[in-house]
């Protein structure tokens, strides 16, 4: 009989609803039945595509007597991390503080006034490698409940007031200036892998964020440093077994040192901002392997996550059935040299393996290999390599697909639509410019409400119940202000504007000008969480500055601006220590330092080509964070046009900082030259 779980919009909730654990979505009336019964709250929270999640719900959730255990002694609340990022953020901090070390699925027990006392991730149904089984934490916090109450409330008591004074102070005015930059850029240096690209050891993930960075700082300094490990980087990557050499698309992350065998899952998130990445690394540098990559993630984009209701779905699934009814981890993705001449035949199987890295002794398990691409282009015949390609893709088609966790979230796309804006824009694929627009159509339509109000997910066309966080309010102002600036249609440019009120009202302390991670109005938890450092995505903080410095340099706000630079001030104080974990709020602070430039392209139609031609020259320079405003001179769109007149009865541009500008221009190639294009 399905529990409570049934009626919820989550993919991940929906996989436990048959669970025999009489499972409670987070709410106040879980609570209440905790304080009813007097037992203590068991909290999960995991998410759809997580592997060790599917690992443990299988070995305990699914398990009649464990669950029977749960009813009997706990009130037992599932959450997905996904749809309430504040929960997840707050106990998690938590996990980390006690424990050294967090993940997930994350466990906790907690009172029910939710105040955390005990604290771990996975556990195994059995003692394992010095870990307590399931059953025995169940047990022992059971044990502690009944004979030492005192004991674990004043532990509980204790956690809540030392999270309590961990607020983030940090703010001020003051930018990160040319020193820090500077300073971050030595750490980045520092820490970089010379030999295999990106920064640090296994597991190795897409320093996205950093990479930004690197090509702003590279656009603004002519750093060739930082171009070389921005560039090295990418390269790897995309040779890789993180990046899907069939489908396009890049894995959650590389699990050695040389980006061979990843873990499989595929992230909305990681794959918008690598797209963006690589069209801007290929804006700088013409690569073409940069172009090829962008294209084909935006491709995978459109293709495997995108949904009926025209936005795109959060994840694909690392695990897949392996043909034999069980569900195995890159069982999709992987090829043994049997497999590839049963689809290509032995004479362009032996071509495969070469080009794609297929060995007999396999690069993963059970002798498969992760397909690669180690040669450089040129060393194959490229009519025969994409003809294998697609024989391939066509083959693994027919497998067992990953499972998708088809839920909207906001930020997410929001994420999406500015890589796909950009990149369809930059490549002449209108196609792509469309699906961006149908995302951001969508996330009015919705998940706004009549004031401006987002709704974190949907799914099947229906809002989820959770609000918005800050990073759904930055990063959706993100992808509104990249297609105001790629279709040249003011609407967006005013969508984020209503987004960014909220920001600052909501969102902001009125004092210090620090951001939180909810809103002021939001359900109170046991503190109220406030991230600025990049995790997977951008912080919320470092994406609202990028927002609100991006809309002041449209409409030349002040406030906007005021809190753009207070918020940086976090990066400031924290970019030279860690620049690999604030590397988004370096590139804002680059964009900041620059101006960032105002470019107004006026025309005597937006239809007309030597206006589209020089919108699209504005659209390409690499000066950080540029904003571009285009339409009919004298247009109302977007306050960039105001009093911007054709010149000699000419298509125009007009580039300023500060709202000070230089001479106007007719020529794309003069325009190029002013943006670094």
């Amino acid at each position: 009989m399905p529990n409570r779980l049934a009626h919820e919009t989550s993919p991940y909730l929906l996989q436990h609803a048959d669970n025999p654990v009489d499972w409670w979505p987070w709410s106040d009336e879980a609570f209440a039945e905790a304080r009813r019964r007097d037992v203590p709250v068991l909290l999960s929270v995991g998410y759809s595509s997580c592997h060790w999640c599917h690992v443990m719900a299988h070995e305990s959730f699914e398990d009649e007597t464990t669950a029977g255990y749960l009813n009997d002694h706990f009130v037992s609340v599932k959450v997905d991390r996904e749809e309430r990022p504040d929960v997840d953020a707050v106990y998690m901090e938590a996990v980390q503080a006690a424990t050294g070390q967090g993940g997930w699925p994350m466990t906790v027990f907690l009172t029910a006034d939710a105040e955390p006392f005990y604290f771990g991730t996975y556990f195994p149904p059995a003692p394992r490698h010095g870990m307590p089984s399931f059953r025995q934490v169940l047990e022992g916090v059971r044990q502690a409940w009944d004979t030492r109450r005192e004991e674990v409330t004043d532990v509980a008591g204790k956690i809540v007031r030392d999270l309590a004074h961990r607020e983030i102070g940090y703010g001020g005015t003051e930018v990160p200036g040319e020193e820090e930059l500077a300073q971050a850029l030595l750490g980045l240096t520092r820490e970089y892998d010379a030999q295999r690209g990106g920064f640090g050891g296994a597991p190795k993930f897409p320093p996205s964020m950093a990479i930004e960075f690197l090509l702003r700082h590279h656009a603004r300094t002519g750093s060739e440093g930082a171009l070389q490990m921005a560039r090295d980087t990418c390269e790897r990557m995309a040779r890789g077994g993180i990046y899907d050499q069939l489908g396009g698309g890049f894995a959650r992350y590389s699990v050695d040192r040389d980006w061979v065998v990843p873990h499989f899952e595929k992230m909305l998130y990681d794959n918008a901002l690598l797209c963006r990445v690589y069209a801007h690394l290929w804006r700088a540098t013409g690569s073409e392997l940069a172009r090829r990559v962008a294209l084909e993630t935006a491709d995978f984009m459109v293709r495997e996550l995108g949904t009926d209701e025209g936005g795109f779905a959060s994840a694909l699934d690392a695990d897949s059935d392996d043909g034999t009814g069980r569900h195995v981890e890159g069982a999709y993705y992987v090829w043994t040299p049997d497999q590839l001449t049963e689809v290509l035949g032995e004479r362009d199987a032996e071509l495969a393996a070469r080009c794609f890295g297929v060995t007999e002794e396999g690069t993963f398990e059970q002798g498969s290999s992760v397909l690669q691409l180690p040669q450089q282009e040129g060393v194959f015949d490229a009519e025969r390599v994409a003809s294998v390609r697609s024989r391939l893709l066509r083959a693994r088609s027919a497998r067992p697909a990953p499972g998708r966790d088809d839920k909207v979230v906001a930020a997410w796309n929001g994420l999406a639509i500015a890589a796909l804006a950009e990149t369809g824009a930059y490549f002449g694929r209108p196609d792509l410019v469309d699906a961006a627009t149908g995302a951001a159509d969508l996330l009015v339509r919705l998940h706004m409400d009549e004031h401006a109000g987002l709704s974190r997910t949907s799914r099947d066309g229906r809002a989820g119940a959770n609000a918005g966080v800050l990073e759904d309010y930055a990063d959706v102002a993100e992808g509104f202000l990249a297609l105001a600036s790629v279709t040249g249609e003011g609407v967006w440019l005013d969508f984020a504007g209503l987004l960014l009120g909220h920001v600052l009202t909501r969102f902001t302390d009125p004092e210090s000008g620090t951001l939180y991670d909810t809103a002021v109005d939001a359900e109170k938890l046991i503190r109220r969480p406030q991230d600025p450092t990049d995790n997977a995505t951008p912080s919320g903080w470092s994406a609202a500055a990028g927002a609100l410095l991006s809309y002041a340099a449209h409409t030349g706000s002040a406030a906007h601006r005021a809190a753009a630079e207070k918020a940086l001030g976090v990066v400031r104080a924290l970019g030279p220590r860690v620049p690999r974990f604030i590397g988004w709020g370096l590139a804002v602070a680059e964009a900041a330092l620059d101006g960032p430039r105002e470019v107004a392209v006026v025309g005597a139609s937006p239809a007309e080509e030597a206006a589209k031609a020089l919108h699209r020259t504005a659209l390409l320079g690499t000066a950080p964070g540029a904003v571009v405003a285009f339409g009919a001179a004298g247009g109302e769109e977007f306050p960039l046009l105001e009093g911007r007149p054709l010149v000699g009865g000419a298509p125009t541009a007009y580039v300023c900082r500060n709202f000070t500008c230089d001479a106007p221009t007719t020529d794309p190639d003069r325009l190029r030259a002013a943006l670094g294009g």
